[in-house]
């Protein structure tokens, strides 16, 4: 747990599909009714159609207004919570199989789509239940399907909602705004950092053919678990030997003396340094919500991966 797309990773969604064999609908007025998953038709073989289908059509028989469904504090349009989360969660998985931006104008279909149900009809729950999941999926930190690109085209939109107070929807502009910093596909804002014996380096300075960017604490497991994994992979250590590869390790905070007392855990091929200016922290150059966090960068410093899940990290630079 965390304290608080050029690059391939399909294999990190692939069980997904295993629950989208068959698809089911239906219930009366005012009755319970399973979540109506969309079936694949059989016509479509190929995995990247299917998942573009599926992106395309998940939720065409539950956002449907011609019938009217159960809508109470344990029911979302018919499905019970429970169902309708695990529905999002399998959505989510969905999403990370499709290229990016396919995958965010997904979510800003359902979004409009969300919206339209409760202008139809406010009595229901839909909006807010659909808001919260992507909050929760989308860009809570321990979230393993997060991805602040994606959430930037529902929060966007939130953020605009008439039907809010002006505090509300401040909140979410400022989350928008958070979202907006460094996305994947733009240039990651440089930065400058200092290493144990005072020199000073830049983001930019540092040349390699991909960059990742870590964000680190002492005293913190989960990032003590990531040191050891890419330490430890002989094929990080290939590429960082070869100059492809460059870990630029970075402490944020300001207990520098903790820091130091790291020195002997990081590994000395890495570009261990901490943020003497507090400008991180402080000011609004990367919005790093929890630790550890992770970046993947290409040699123009252009964001690959933006605080990704370190299993996606992992997988993606396997595929370097």
């Amino acid at each position: 747990m965390k304290n608080h797309r050029t690059i391939h990773i399909w294999p990190v969604y692939v069980a997904v599909f295993a629950a989208l064999v068959s698809g089911c609908a239906g219930g009366n007025a005012g009755k319970e009714r399973p979540f109506p998953y969309v079936t694949v038709p059989g016509v479509i073989t190929d995995g990247a159609e299917a998942a573009e289908f599926l992106g395309e059509h998940f939720w065409d028989d539950f956002i449907d207004t011609t019938e009217v469904f159960l809508c109470d504090s344990s029911h979302v349009n018919g499905v019970t919570d429970r169902d309708f989360e695990q529905a999002f969660a399998d959505y989510a998985g969905i999403l990370g199989m499709l290229p990016l931006e396919d995958a965010e104008q997904a979510v800003e279909d359902l979004y409009i789509r969300s919206e339209a149900f409760e202008r139809h009809d406010s009595s229901t729950n839909v909006f807010e239940e659909t808001a919260a999941l992507a909050e929760k999926y989308l860009y809570d930190p321990n979230s393993p399907f997060r991805n602040e690109n994606m959430y930037f085209r529902f929060v966007d939109r939130l953020a605009e909602y008439t039907g809010f107070t002006d505090v509300q929807r401040a909140a979410y502009r400022r989350t928008a705004d958070m979202c907006s910093l460094n996305m994947i596909g733009c240039p990651a804002t440089d930065f400058e950092f200092s290493d144990r014996s005072g020199k000073v380096y830049s983001l930019y300075g540092i040349k390699a053919d991909y960059t990742l960017l870590f964000f680190s604490n002492p005293g913190c497991e989960a990032c003590m678990r990531i040191i050891n994994i890419l330490d430890n992979d002989l094929s990080v250590r290939a590429l960082i030997s070869e100059g492809r590869l460059a870990v630029v390790n970075v402490y944020i905070d300001e207990d520098v003396a903790s820091w130091y007392s790291y020195m002997k855990v990081y590994p000395e091929s890495w570009y261990n340094g901490y943020d003497h200016n507090l400008s991180i922290r402080t000011g609004t150059l990367y919005d790093v919500r929890a630790i550890p966090s992770l970046y993947l960068l290409d040699r123009d410093k252009k964001v690959l991966l933006k605080d990704a899940p370190e299993k996606i990290v992992f997988a993606a630079i396997d595929s370097l």
